[in-house]
């Protein structure tokens, strides 16, 4: 490893390091303010289901208008050009907002999981630490099919993206009518994964549904 190479792990370590120390300090914070890691971690895994529930619907969108757009006769190409970059835009953006909010699932999780299983060596009552063992034994199970559930559908994203992605590069530099012929017969595949990237969704919707109501019990 080079000198170079060594700075950029050095730098990656200590951003990493700064990062956990912000986030241990905001759940401090939250925590004096009477709002604990549960609560934030039902509030992040609601927003993570309500984006994955927005890009469900913006994907669904966007393949009718890529639908529309490109099986219209007549119309300016450059015009049709600019609302399926517009598309492709706000797909992008709501597959950037599903990374983001899952990765806070994941960040919070692992601050209550850790803060649990310190606390359960505090207990004078072997009773009460064995139920409080078994709950998060439970609840642990339960984040570990929610998690996969999510990240099972935020892998459907790639390719439908990538899919709309080609076909407004294609349409940018093929303003013809020839482009557009190509580009429908190109739709039938995204149609199929954007009926798997659904499923999924609403798969991991479910499962973010269950999760909330068993940290209720």
């Amino acid at each position: 490893m080079n000198n170079a190479q060594k700075r950029v792990v050095v730098m990656t370590m200590a951003f990493a390091i700064l990062l956990q120390g912000c986030q241990t300090v905001y759940y401090g914070a939250m925590e004096k303010a009477g709002i604990h890691k549960r609560d934030i971690m039902v509030d992040r895994v609601e927003k993570a289901r309500d984006s994955q529930a927005e890009a469900k619907e913006q994907f669904k969108n966007a393949l009718d208008r890529f639908t529309t757009v490109l099986n219209i006769k007549g119309g300016k190409l450059e015009e049709k050009y600019k609302v399926l970059q517009e598309e492709y835009d706000l797909s992008e953006e709501k597959a950037e907002a599903v990374h983001s909010r899952i990765a806070k699932v994941e960040d919070v999780s692992e601050a209550l999981f850790e803060e649990w299983e310190d606390e359960l060596k505090q207990y004078s009552s072997a009773k009460l630490r064995a139920d409080s063992e078994k709950k998060l034994t439970r609840t642990k199970r339960q984040y570990k099919n929610l998690i996969a559930a999510m990240k099972k559908a935020e892998k459907k994203i790639k390719p439908v993206l990538t899919a709309f992605k080609d076909q407004v590069l294609y349409l940018k530099h093929n303003l013809n009518a020839q482009a557009i012929s190509s580009l429908k017969n190109e739709l039938v595949a995204v149609e199929d994964d954007i009926a798997s990237l659904i499923k999924e969704m609403e798969a991991s919707i479910r499962e973010a549904d269950a999760f909330i109501t068993s940290l209720a019990e």
